[in-house]
């Protein structure tokens, strides 16, 4: 599935001087392949988290349509096309319109630079972790867009809502990848999963620890879902859209986990490195679908957070934590790299060493400074106006 092996075949079935005919049908069939993969692996996840959660909550989840309700996704996708699109008349429309779009194709413009094999796709570009903090971003301008679009106080308190946590926890997930670029030497995703001999999440789980945080964060899943607030804010930013704009919420929505999950397995388990003779896709796809799990298990377990205490968590939790991680990782590669600049095994395992050690630490210490003081049950008295009616008797 290499952009050079689709664009040979096409080049070949193309006569002479039409070269720019066969790369334009190369970009269309990678695309199409893509986006429909994508696609539809969203829509078998939006099945498996219901079934999940059903599992974690004591339910059944979906299980009509189809066996075990795997044709639910299509139900739903179904009924959602069938609904009316209304717009309000105070809407801004082309605001309005474009919002799902800038909520949706950043989640599909991610797997353009992640690297599933040798040279797959635009694995090699250089500078693939700066384009995926860039593209994820663009959420924010879509959020914005579909609250200011929609003309509604209540949505444009979810919009603002959401802007807020988003540029927030934006600061400490691009800190986190820092220490990855410099364990790494380089910013291309291909480049820093051969160089993990050792994963990342093991040399340094306190900036693995921080991204997936900053990343549940940012998509606006428990416990940090307040853009959703059903007590005050109905369904927050799109509370007016129906009909196949508001699938293409959803769609955005539930792929961002697995845009979070692929990221996750590029930068910090090792991509498509594993054990022979299994194929190194098969390991890619296997930790995808363990990050996801726990995804859904850190979403089913945790109760939503106030909007301060999500705020907070942002700056005076994650944002230390990340820069500690940040020149933790600094100062030991200037201390155990060789003179060519590389580490060996051993001081990959010091480094492991020590920085779980220092993860262990700062956990404890912010947990202290930030959580809630130790409740002490009080003991009860008993009301002077409790045996009234025995006195009186």
């Amino acid at each position: 599935m290499s952009f050079d092996n689709i664009y040979s075949i096409a080049i070949g079935l193309m006569p002479d001087g039409l070269e720019w005919l066969a790369f334009i049908l190369a970009c269309v069939i990678l695309a199409a392949v893509v986006i429909n993969v994508v696609v539809m692996a969203g829509a078998l996840y939006t099945w498996f988290e219901r079934r999940a959660l059903g599992r974690f909550q004591s339910r059944l989840g979906p299980n009509r349509w189809g066996p075990f309700g795997l044709f639910q996704p299509f139900a739903d996708i179904l009924k959602l096309l069938s609904k009316e699109d209304v717009v309000p008349d105070t809407a801004d429309r082309p605001v309005f319109h474009l919002a799902p779009l800038l909520l949706a194709i950043p989640a599909l413009l991610v797997f353009a630079v992640i690297p599933f094999g040798d040279d797959s796709f635009l694995g090699r570009l250089n500078v693939g972790v700066l384009f995926i903090v860039g593209i994820t971003g663009i959420n924010t301008f879509g959020v914005f867009m579909g609250g200011y679009g929609s003309r509604n106080k209540y949505a444009m308190f979810g919009a603002m809502r959401g802007v807020a946590m988003l540029i927030s926890y934006e600061v400490p997930m691009a800190l986190a990848l820092t220490g990855v670029a410099l364990m790494a030497g380089s910013l291309a995703l291909t480049d820093i999963v051969e160089s993990q001999r050792v994963f990342f999440m093991l040399t340094q789980p306190l900036g693995f620890l921080v991204f997936m945080t900053a990343a549940s964060a940012e998509m606006s899943r428990a416990p940090f879902d307040m853009i959703e607030a059903e007590s005050e804010l109905g369904a927050g930013y799109h509370t007016e859209y129906s009909g196949i704009k508001f699938a293409v919420f959803q769609l955005a929505e539930f792929l961002a986990p697995i845009v979070t999950a692929v990221v996750a397995t590029a930068l910090f388990l090792g991509g498509t490195k594993g054990i022979d003779p299994i194929p190194g896709q098969v390991w890619f796809v296997g930790k995808v679908v363990a990050v996801v799990f726990f995804l859904v298990w850190f979403r089913a377990t945790w109760p939503r957070l106030r909007v301060d205490q999500i705020m907070a968590f942002a700056w005076k939790g994650l944002f230390p934590m990340a820069l500690l991680n940040m020149f933790l990782v600094a100062v030991e590669m200037q201390l155990l790299q060789d003179d060519a600049g590389a580490l060996s095994d051993r001081s990959l395992l010091i480094m492991a060493a020590v920085n779980w050690g220092a993860a262990i630490v700062a956990i404890v210490v912010f947990a202290n400074l930030l959580g809630q003081r130790r409740l002490h049950k009080r003991t009860p008295s008993p009301s002077p106006l409790a045996n009234m009616a025995a006195e009186r008797s």
